[in-house]
């Protein structure tokens, strides 16, 4: 029956995107089909409504696909489900959570040596929640691990903050000491660098400084966009990368932005960061916060309902950390107060938004804000101009409309003088494919929302 069903997952797996698939499908297991009456072990009572809401059809083919007759598919809530999982990091089996618990509970204290190479022993692959957003990220990361020094190297990862750039680099270094503890890897942030870096020259160990680089199989560095207006680093760490190079040593980069997006950053330099390509880190979709949460409450041995993870998942739309935060707090709450985190959301005592600020605005304020960013009149933005300028202030205005303010795109069309919704929808498309590559227009965006809700 296991064969069977891991048969039925291989299919349903091909037809939904590879987060909905961890999040909904990777704790169930096949109970009985006894006479075509399909019996699906599932984690808890959450899992039962979406499963049946979202993915009964999609079930019932694979079954049938598979030489399983179906009469009738009811779920079942497993409390100590023993499914094996499949191919991903944070999984739900009790006695491996129970264990990582345990682990993470007496590990012993860093050595010297683990303590100078910069890398922290709690960042892991295994406690990296794999979703949409970071999986491409993650494949060239295990590859990394695999063969350190070859196909992805350098490897430049970028992405706003509070994304898991910071984790998922240094898991790699972690890792790769796993693998290999006689490696030589070294995390730093770019700050460390530099300071690092004036501090030997002030003192005369310049060439020490750069021996030091030179001897190591591995380099980690974080937050690279702010080594703008440093040039003599920039040379220096130019100078370290060539070397190690050369060498086929390792080298990984975080950023978070394309390098050729840092105001002052050496052209030959950033060429050279993106040889390999470039991985970009994105905001969590709605089933990607899930996951992390059940994740997250899993390894800290929290009790919270799914409807609870649900709801914070669904109110926080900035970044992981800011999710994880709002996580902990919900939970340190419901423990002072003695509710259960979902009775506390229930009870008004605490208020979970993050999708838009204190400050209530109006569509037409959003729209004029715009405009003088811009440097447009209100009418120029709506008027049916296709001047560049102008169809990128428009667009930028239904984006913060829709984000914002939650407007129905009819709503938006409205507001910025266009004749359909379909517009409206094209445009705030636009500008969510574009705002992965285009951090200057990041930027942008966040200084107008900046304005809107500073006056």
């Amino acid at each position: 029956m296991y064969d069977v069903w891991q048969n039925v997952l291989a299919e349903i797996e091909q037809q939904i995107s590879a987060a909905n698939f961890s999040t909904w499908f990777q704790n169930t297991n096949l109970l009985s089909t006894e006479d075509g009456h399909i019996r699906i072990g599932v984690k808890n009572s959450f899992y039962v409504k979406q499963l049946r809401a979202r993915y009964i059809n999609i079930i019932s083919t694979a079954l049938k696909n598979n030489n399983v007759d179906v009469v009738d598919i009811d779920f079942e809530v497993q409390s100590n489900s023993k499914t094996k999982p499949r191919s991903r990091e944070i999984t739900n089996d009790d006695n491996s959570i129970k264990n990582r618990i345990r682990n993470i509970k007496i590990a012993p204290k860093p050595t010297t040596e683990a303590h100078n190479n910069g890398l922290n022993s709690k960042y892991t692959l295994e406690n990296f929640v794999i979703g949409s957003n970071n999986e491409l990220a993650v494949a060239a990361a295990k590859s990394i691990i695999d063969a350190p020094g070859t196909r992805y190297n350098p490897f430049f990862l970028y992405g706003g903050p509070g994304l898991g750039k910071t984790h998922l680099v240094q898991a790699i270094g972690n890792e790769l000491l796993k693998n290999n503890p006689n490696l030589k890897i070294f995390y730093t942030p770019i700050s460390h660098f530099y300071s690092d870096f004036i501090d030997a020259i002030q003192n005369g160990k310049g060439k020490e400084f750069n021996r030091k680089f030179q001897k190591l199989d591995c380099l980690i560095i974080d937050d690279f966009q702010f080594i703008v207006n440093k040039e003599k680093s920039q040379e220096e760490f130019f100078n370290i990368f060539n070397d190690l190079y050369q060498l086929n040593k390792q080298i990984i980069v975080t950023s978070d932005r394309l390098p050729s997006q840092i105001k002052t950053v050496d052209e030959r330099l950033a060429s050279r960061l993106t040889w390999a390509g470039a991985f970009d880190l994105q905001l969590p979709k709605f089933e990607d916060k899930c996951a992390i949460l059940r994740a997250k409450a899993e390894l800290m041995g929290a009790e919270i309902e799914p409807e609870a993870i649900e709801y914070i998942a669904e109110n926080i739309n900035t970044n992981i950390r800011d999710l994880e935060g709002e996580f902990s707090t919900i939970l340190l709450m419901s423990e002072v107060r003695g509710l259960t985190p979902l009775e506390l959301i229930e009870s008004g005592s605490v208020s979970v938004n993050k999708n838009s600020k204190l400050r209530p605005v109006s569509s037409k304020q959003v729209v004029d804000k715009v405009a003088k960013y811009y440097q447009l009149s209100v009418k120029d933005l709506q008027s049916k101009s296709r001047v560049s300028n102008i169809k990128t202030a428009r667009q930028v205005a239904m984006y913060i409309l829709s984000k914002e303010l939650s407007l129905s795109t009819n709503k938006i069309a409205a507001e910025v003088g266009v004749k359909d919704h379909t517009t409206v929808m094209h445009g705030i498309k636009k500008i969510e494919k574009d705002l992965k590559l285009n951090f200057i227009l990041r930027d942008q965006i966040e200084e107008i929302k900046e304005k809107i809700y500073g006056q």
